[in-house]
């Protein structure tokens, strides 16, 4: 058979449905053999959007997410997406095509060191030089791609080793070895927690990949703990539960941060450095850690460890959990609580022309009643729904937040859709982001798929507008001129609403959501709360 026949066989042993991609002349033996199998290549306008696609079926779903790109700028417009699930620890395998093998030791047309390029943004980086190894090297990525922690891995293959003759078959697919805390780490955890007075457990992304949510509940509730968690672990508990401090991870001192200086020991529980960094969190106190995670703990001043339970974090609470003793709920945290719900809703139901951002939050989380997945793109918009957007479900809301890229909303609607057709979706963007892949409208229109899009619109790049104004009081080069959304929108045959005032939100979410096809909202928001939440954050003093 071809090598490309054998490699798109190894794919369907994988259990691949979707490939996000752009034929391209160096791939074309690939995506001729596609033919005829069940997995569907999903057709998309630009590279980019094929990486945050993959990026974000993967950390839906725990598979990988596939995505193709043909060789030199195919190859390099993937980058952005890579690099995205490299640090979000989102299972994914690139597949690029390249120049034959007999033109890749000279200057020759496309031809770019790949392999070299994607080196520092994936796990694993592979060329393929000899067609029978395909399913060794095939295998290899899938298994590396989901092995804690989770990431990027590449996979090249040259056009004449694509259309080669070759023989083999798919290895078969074997469950990655799971690791679990040793007993003398679980006893010396479960002795500093039950000296403690004032725990706190901070919920990281590993908690959600490896479906420890149920475990960390069932623990939190029997010691009676207070949760945190970070913004890629939104979720882990309901929005309403006793328990819950919600989120960290604002660089500012948020008010959160009172139960940090307040405690005197600190439980992380599948916690990722690249989601907030310690010293943020854990800087005047300098609190013990007890770490729970797949890998050990990076080495920080910031971190002190007490104990530290390697293997997989469900393993790992459920070890602890019959040594801990329960405890009374330490003074503070209800009062805490308190506070926090108070200050997170205090402009929740603020009417006005432009919309508050708050009143937008809110607005959302009404309109989808906990169900929907929310996916948000970078900009001023994402500290906001990071702050104040609290879901019921564990992975209900994806934040690109280690590489924290714009533009992965509007792809990261249509991987979600097609992860779980069932579940309303969400893309949450600023005017800036959605430019950025707003064309994927077309792919999604021709996919058939029904989500809703929300604009934050204020015509110009407002993070930056807002960090340009804390630091310097002034701003600059940041503004730029918008289409008309609603045209835009229409000309892909998507339905568009304009919203200028608070009172025009509500309704137009409940409708979209409830449309069954894709809606475009336009929303145009007053930023100025921005600087305002700085200031407010600036003046934290803890009060407990």
């Amino acid at each position: 058979m071809k090598a490309s026949d054998l490699f798109v066989k190894c794919l369907e042993n994988e259990g691949v449905k979707y490939i996000f991609g752009i034929p391209g002349e160096e791939n074309t033996d690939f995506v001729d053999s596609l033919i005829g199998s069940d997995i569907e290549l999903i057709l998309v306008h630009h590279e980019q959007a094929a990486a945050f696609m993959a990026d974000v079926y993967g950390r839906l779903t725990g598979k990988p997410g596939i995505c193709l790109a043909t060789l030199g700028p195919g190859a390099t417009n993937l980058l952005t997406g890579i690099g995205d699930a490299y640090l979000d620890h989102a299972p994914v395998v690139a597949i690029t095509g390249q120049a034959g093998l007999e033109r890749i030791h000279k200057e020759s047309h496309q031809y770019v060191d790949i392999i070299g390029v994607f080196e520092k943004v994936t796990k694993w980086n592979q060329q393929i030089r000899v067609a029978h190894t395909i399913p060794e090297i095939v295998r290899k990525a899938f298994k590396k791609a989901v092995l804690e922690k989770p990431g990027a891995v590449h996979i090249e293959l040259p056009e004449d080793i694509a259309m080669e003759e070759t023989e083999g078959k798919p290895l078969p697919v074997t469950p990655n070895p799971a690791s679990s805390p040793t007993k003398s780490e679980i006893i010396k955890a479960a002795m500093a927690i039950n000296r403690a007075k004032k725990p706190i457990i901070l919920a990281g992304n590993g908690v959600i990949r490896d479906r420890a949510t149920d475990a960390l509940r069932e623990f939190a509730e029997a010691k009676n703990i207070p949760v945190v968690n970070t913004f890629m672990a939104k979720g882990v508990l309901p929005s309403n539960h006793p328990l819950t401090l919600y989120t960290v991870g604002m660089q500012a001192k948020d008010y959160v941060l009172c139960g940090f200086d307040q405690a005197d020991l600190i439980i992380t529980a599948g916690y990722d450095f690249v989601e907030y960094l310690p010293k943020y969190w854990n800087d005047e106190a300098m609190n013990p850690i007890i770490h729970i995670d797949s890998l050990p703990a990076e080495v920080d001043a910031y971190y002190p460890l007490e104990a530290e339970l390697v293997g997989n974090v469900k393993e790992g609470l459920e070890a602890l959990s019959p040594l801990v003793e329960g405890k009374e709920l330490w003074p503070g945290v209800k009062k805490l609580k308190a506070q926090l719900v108070e200050k997170l809703h205090a402009l929740d139901e603020l009417s006005g022309s432009p919309v508050k951002p708050q009143r937008i939050i809110a607005d959302l989380k009404k309109a989808e009643k906990g169900e929907a997945i929310i996916i948000s793109d970078v900009g001023a918009h994402k500290l906001w729904i990071a702050r104040l957007y609290q879901p019921e479900k564990p992975n209900h809301t994806i934040i690109s937040n280690g590489w924290a890229s714009m533009g992965i909303a509007v792809p990261g609607a249509i991987a979600a859709k097609l992860a779980f057709p069932e579940k309303p979706v969400v893309a949450v963007t600023g005017d800036g982001g959605f430019l950025m892949n707003g064309v994927e409208l077309a792919t999604a229109k021709r996919l058939g798929l029904a989500f809703v899009v929300v604009i934050f619109h204020d015509s110009k790049f407002g993070l930056i507008e807002w960090k340009q104004l804390n630091k310097f009081n002034r701003s600059s080069d940041i503004t730029f001129t918008d289409p008309d959304f609603l045209e835009f929108a229409k000309s892909f045959g998507v339905t568009g609403v304009k919203v200028t005032h608070s009172d025009e939100l509500l309704p137009a979410l409940e409708k979209a959501i409830a449309s069954q096809e894709i809606v475009l909202i336009d929303v145009d928001v007053d930023y100025s709360e921005n600087v305002k939440l700085s200031k407010t954050l600036g003046d934290y003093i803890c009060r407990l």
